[in-house]
C-alpha cells in the first residue's frame, strides 16, 4: 500500500491536471496481499458508490467506497479477487438512478458484447526490447527515414472460419511481413477498447485497456515486442477527439457531467452521436494525459497517432448551419483544446524525448508540427491531407484530362515546408466506396497496376514521411472490408505478385538511400528540374541529402512512350538508371536507359549539360550521378587566393538562400558561368538498389511485358492517349 504522502501527491497531480500517470493510483491494483485489491474512482456528484464483480456476486451492498481526498474520489479494498475477476461500479446519482460503470481506469475488459471491466495486473511480462528502446533515443526522427504501414488488426488476417488472429498470432506473422518488406513502422488503428466493430475502434471506452477482441493485454506486449525485437516502430491511434454515449462508459458518469462539457453545444458532435472531453476541466486533463503515457510506459509504444485534430480545435466542427459555441473572444477556435494538446505534446516530449506525436488535421490551422514556445501545437509530423487528396483526384484522371490538371502535381510545393509531413495514403482513401487503390486508377488491368506504380514511386520522392495502408502493396482490388481479410489469393496472379515485389524494391531503396528522407523540412533537399511540361505530364527534379548527394527523378504520367528527351543535370560525366517502375520484373514494358548515359554539352533547365532520355509510357525513373567532377575541378578551386574562395562562399550561400525563398534552380542562372561551376556540390556516392535476386527471377518467369507505345506528336497525343486508356486487356484481367 501507498504511503499517505504518495496519495496526497497524486491526489494533488490528479486535481490539478499535472498527472501523467494517474492509472497508477485510480482503477483495480493489487496490495499487500496477493488476492487484495484497491479501488479507485472518480465521480464526484456521486451520492454513493459500490464495486460490484464476479468476487462478491454482483452484489451492490457487499463492498461500498468511502470519500477521499476532496471527496470527489472514491477507494474500497477488497480481499479474494483474482487476476481476469470481472467487476463495475456501482453509482447513486443524486436523483437516486443507480448506474453500473466499467472502470475508466481499467486494464483489461470482457470481449464484446460483455462489458465489464477485468482486474488484471500489468508487471508479469519480460520484455526484451531494452536495445531498440536504448536506440531509439539517438535517432533524429526527422532525419531518419520512416514508411509505415497502417494496419487493422481485425482484418489483416482472419482464421479460415472468420474468426480473428489473437495478438500473437498475428504479431507471428505480421511482424516477419513488414520486415520482409522494408517497412520501418507499422501504425495500428485504435486498439483501446470499444464496444462496436464498425467504429474501427474510433469511439473508445477502456482508454487504458487493448481491445479483448484479439486477446490480452500480455498478448498485445508480445505484439509490441517482437516489433522491436525486430527492427520495427510501433505507432497507435489514439482518438481523443469523441468518445460514444453508451451507458456503461464515460457518458454522464455519475449522472453529471464528468468528462464531456457542461455546454451541449460544445459537448455533442452530432454528425457521430457522439460526445466532446471537457479539455478546461483538470481531473479530465489528467485522465488523458495519463492515458497517452500509459500507453508509453506501459506498453513501449513508439508513437501517437491523435485523429481528427480538427474536431478538437474548432467549436463549429460539423455544425454547418447550426448554433454553435463561441469562445471568449467570439471566435470558433476551441482555446481550451488548443492548451490541452499544446501540454499533451510539452509532457510526452518531456518525459518520453524519443515517442513521436502525429497529428490528422484537415484544415490550414498553422504551426502544428512548430515547437509549443514559438506558439505552435508540438506535434512532431502532421498528415498531409491536401497532398493525398490533390494526389489521387489526378491519379484518377483519364491521361487525357491529366495536362489539364498538373496544379495537382505542383500545388504542393507551395507548402510542402511549412510543416513536418507525412504524405498519407491511409485506410480513409478506401472505403464508403472510394475504391481501392488499385481500382482508383484508370484503364485497362495492366494500366492500373503501371499507374500504381508510378504513383508510389513519386510518392516515395515526394517531401514527406510515408504511411501506406495494407493491401495497396498487393494491389487489392476491392475497396476495404473490416469484416474479412485482406484479398492475399490476389498474389496468385504474376501481376500482382509482380507489384509487391516492385514496392518490396522500392521500400528497400528508400530505407538505404538518405536522399529520400534525410531533409524532408527545407528547400534544401529539393531541387526542380523541370516542372511544367503540363503538356507532356513530365516532371523532373532532385532530391539531396545533408552531404550533397543527390537523387534525379523523372516522372512520365501519360501513357506516351517519349524518345529524346533532355533532362538537365548538374554534373558533367554519366548517370546511371538506379530504379524504374517500367522494368519487366515489375510488370512494366521492360523499356530502359542502362546503367551508363553520358552527359552532352546541351544546356538545358539551368545546367551547362544534360542527358538524353526515353521515357517509358507511365513511369517514374530515379538516376544518380556515376562519373562527374574530376580532381583537377576540386585542385584548380583549391589553388583560389583567399579572396575568390571568399567571394565563392559568399555567393555559393546567397543560392542556396535563392533555393530556399523563391522555389528554383534557375535562380543561379544568372551568376557568372565560371562560378556557377564552381560552386556547383561534389560528386554524389552511388545509391544502391536492394533486390531479392531468387524473387525477381521466379517473377520474370510469368511476367508478360506489354509491347511498347511508340511515340507520336504532340498534335495527336489527344487522341491517342483517350483512345488507349479506354482499351480493356480482357486477356489479362
Amino acid at each position: 500500500m501507498q504511503n499517505v504522502m504518495d496519495e496526497k501527491q497524486h491526489l494533488q497531480a490528479f486535481y490539478s491536471g499535472n498527472s501523467c500517470n494517474a492509472y497508477e493510483y485510480m482503477g483495480s491494483h493489487r496490495v499487500g496481499d496477493e488476492n487484495c485489491f484497491v479501488f479507485r474512482v472518480w465521480a464526484p456528484n456521486a451520492l454513493s458508490v459500490s464495486v460490484i464483480g464476479s468476487f462478491n456476486n454482483w452484489d451492490e451492498t457487499a463492498n461500498y467506497m468511502s470519500r477521499i481526498g476532496n471527496g470527489d474520489v472514491w477507494e474500497c479494498y477488497i480481499n479474494n479477487v483474482n487476476q481476469y475477476d470481472s467487476y463495475k461500479y456501482c453509482i447513486e446519482a443524486k436523483d437516486y438512478r443507480r448506474l453500473y460503470k466499467s472502470d475508466p481506469y481499467g486494464f483489461h475488459f470482457e470481449t464484446r458484447p460483455n462489458n465489464a471491466s477485468r482486474v488484471y495486473c500489468l508487471d508479469n511480462f519480460r520484455w526484451n526490447d531494452s536495445q531498440w528502446l536504448e536506440s531509439r533515443k539517438n535517432i533524429n526522427v526527422k532525419e531518419a527515414p520512416m514508411n509505415v504501414y497502417e494496419v487493422h488488426i481485425g482484418s489483416w488476417r482472419r482464421y479460415p472460419d472468420g474468426n480473428f488472429y489473437d495478438y500473437k498470432q498475428l504479431a507471428n506473422q505480421l511482424v516477419p511481413y513488414v520486415k520482409e518488406m522494408s517497412y520501418t513502422h507499422i501504425e495500428l488503428m485504435p486498439v483501446m477498447e470499444y464496444p462496436y466493430d464498425g467504429s474501427w475502434g474510433y469511439q473508445p471506452t477502456g482508454y487504458f485497456a487493448p481491445t479483448s477482441r484479439y486477446g490480452d493485454p500480455e498478448g498485445f506486449m508480445y505484439l509490441v515486442d517482437k516489433c522491436h525485437q525486430n527492427g520495427i516502430g510501433v505507432i497507435i491511434d489514439w482518438p481523443i477527439s469523441q468518445f460514444p454515449k453508451d451507458d456503461y462508459a464515460l457518458a454522464l458518469f455519475d449522472g453529471t457531467c464528468c468528462y464531456e462539457y457542461h455546454d451541449p453545444l460544445k459537448a455533442n458532435r452530432e454528425e457521430k452521436g457522439t460526445l466532446v472531453f471537457d479539455y478546461s476541466r483538470y481531473e479530465v486533463i489528467s485522465f488523458l494525459l495519463s492515458s497517452a503515457a500509459f500507453w508509453i510506459e506501459k506498453y513501449h509504444i513508439d508513437g501517437l497517432r491523435l485523429d481528427n485534430v480538427a474536431a478538437m480545435l474548432y467549436l463549429d466542427y460539423d455544425r454547418t448551419g447550426k448554433e454553435s459555441a463561441k469562445n471568449q473572444f467570439g471566435g470558433k477556435e476551441n482555446l481550451e483544446a488548443v492548451a490541452f494538446i499544446q501540454r499533451l505534446n510539452t509532457s510526452l516530449h518531456r518525459l518520453y524525448p524519443s515517442v513521436i506525436t502525429f497529428a490528422e488535421e484537415s484544415t490550414a490551422w498553422p504551426m502544428i508540427t512548430k515547437p509549443v514556445k514559438e506558439g505552435g501545437l508540438g506535434f512532431d509530423f502532421k498528415w498531409n491531407m491536401g497532398w493525398m487528396n490533390d494526389m489521387l483526384h489526378y491519379m484518377s484522371l483519364d491521361p487525357f484530362y491529366r495536362p489539364f490538371n498538373h496544379a495537382n502535381l505542383t500545388f504542393s510545393f507551395f507548402y510542402a515546408f511549412s510543416e513536418s509531413f507525412v504524405l498519407p495514403i491511409s485506410h480513409d482513401v478506401v472505403v464508403y466506396g472510394k475504391k481501392s487503390l488499385f481500382s482508383k486508377m484508370p484503364g485497362d488491368f495492366n494500366s492500373k497496376f503501371d499507374q500504381v506504380r508510378i504513383f508510389m514511386a513519386y510518392t516515395m520522392m515526394h517531401p514527406g514521411k510515408k504511411l501506406t495502408f495494407m493491401g495497396a502493396e498487393i494491389g487489392q482490388m476491392e475497396e476495404w472490408n473490416t469484416d474479412s481479410e485482406l484479398a492475399w489469393s490476389v498474389l496468385e496472379y504474376p501481376k500482382n505478385k509482380q507489384l509487391k515485389h516492385f514496392i518490396k524494391c522500392l521500400n528497400r531503396f528508400y530505407a538505404d538511400n538518405p536522399p529520400m528522407y534525410q531533409i524532408e523540412d527545407s528547400w534544401k533537399g529539393f531541387h526542380w528540374i523541370h516542372h511544367d511540361d503540363y503538356t507532356q505530364c513530365v516532371l523532373a527534379f532532385r532530391r539531396l541529402d545533408k552531404n550533397g548527394n543527390g537523387i534525379i527523378v523523372v516522372c512520365n504520367f501519360l501513357p506516351i512512350k517519349r524518345e529524346g528527351y533532355y533532362i538537365g543535370v548538374p554534373y558533367k560525366g554519366a548517370y546511371s538508371e538506379v530504379l524504374n517502375t517500367d522494368l519487366a520484373e515489375y510488370g512494366g514494358s521492360g523499356i530502359s536507359n542502362g546503367h551508363s548515359i553520358a552527359t552532352e554539352d546541351v544546356p538545358m533547365h539551368g545546367y551547362d549539360q544534360s542527358i538524353k532520355l526515353t521515357l517509358p509510357p507511365l513511369s517514374v525513373m530515379y538516376f544518380v550521378c556515376v562519373e562527374g567532377k574530376d580532381q583537377n575541378e576540386k585542385i584548380n578551386v583549391a589553388e583560389e587566393d583567399k579572396e575568390t574562395m571568399e567571394e565563392l562562399i559568399e555567393l555559393n550561400e546567397k543560392i542556396a538562400e535563392i533555393e530556399e525563398t523563391e522555389n528554383s534552380d534557375s535562380d543561379a542562372d544568372s551568376l557568372p558561368p565560371k562560378v556557377r561551376e564552381k560552386v556547383k556540390e561534389t560528386k554524389p556516392t552511388q545509391p544502391t538498389v536492394s533486390s531479392a535476386k531468387g524473387e525477381a527471377a521466379e517473377i520474370k518467369k510469368a511476367a508478360e511485358p506489354k509491347k511498347p507505345m511508340q511515340a507520336v506528336p504532340l498534335k495527336e497525343e489527344a487522341k491517342e492517349i483517350s483512345g488507349k486508356i479506354q482499351d480493356k486487356d480482357s486477356s489479362k484481367s
